[in-house]
């Protein structure tokens, strides 16, 4: 494991800024990548699908509507396509587990590592709420995205990619092409 030492300012809503270095273990990118790939091995062989979360939000967003709006759940074509194809309750799709697996082992980390705290990471440029702001649309346009192409980074692109499937090279091409060109506009908000 490397031992790198990272300058972390933290702004509070009320932005008054607070300076704390603090000397942070992670793992070696090298060996996570190998990991990750035994990750999607283990569930190719095992569950015999790959790995992949939008399909996860999917079903609980089909689940709150269900819940909230019955009528319009009934008379949707988005929502009676997935009722005639998905029988059982949306929650009970095997990547809703898979995502509350991936949130408890995140926890369980961040609590054996000792790295669990509250804190927005960014720029000493931008204030915390201006950081959050942008991390909300970015998510948002990202799981829009993740639904029109079919699937989200770890989905449609890496385990793709394990299959040899050329979306899965395609989409991981412009999903990193997008990132890169995109970094330019928004650089300011991490330099």
């Amino acid at each position: 494991m490397q031992v790198r030492q990272v300058v972390i300012c933290i702004k509070p809503f009320n932005d008054k800024p607070m300076e704390k270095v603090k000397k942070m273990k992670y793992m070696n990118p090298y060996i996570a990548g190998v990991l990750l790939g035994l990750v999607l091995l283990a569930a190719n062989f095992i569950a015999g699908r790959g790995l992949g979360l939008s399909g996860a939000v999917k079903s609980a967003v089909i689940s709150a509507v269900q819940t909230v709006a019955p009528s319009h759940a009934e008379n949707a074509s988005f929502y009676k396509e997935y009722k005639a194809q998905h029988s059982e309750s949306p929650l009970k799709n095997w990547l809703v587990f898979q995502m509350l697996g991936v949130i408890v082992g995140a926890f369980v980390s961040g609590v054996i590592s000792r790295r669990i705290t509250w804190k927005v990471e960014h720029s000493p440029k931008i204030t915390s709420r201006k950081r959050l702001v942008f991390a909300v649309m970015g998510g948002i346009l990202f799981g829009f995205g993740s639904q029109l192409g079919r699937g989200c980074t770890s989905g449609a692109a890496l385990s793709g990619m394990a299959v040899m499937s050329l979306g899965g090279f395609i989409t991981m091409m412009a999903i990193f092409g997008t990132g890169f060109a995109m970094a330019y506009f928004f650089r300011k908000l991490w330099i």
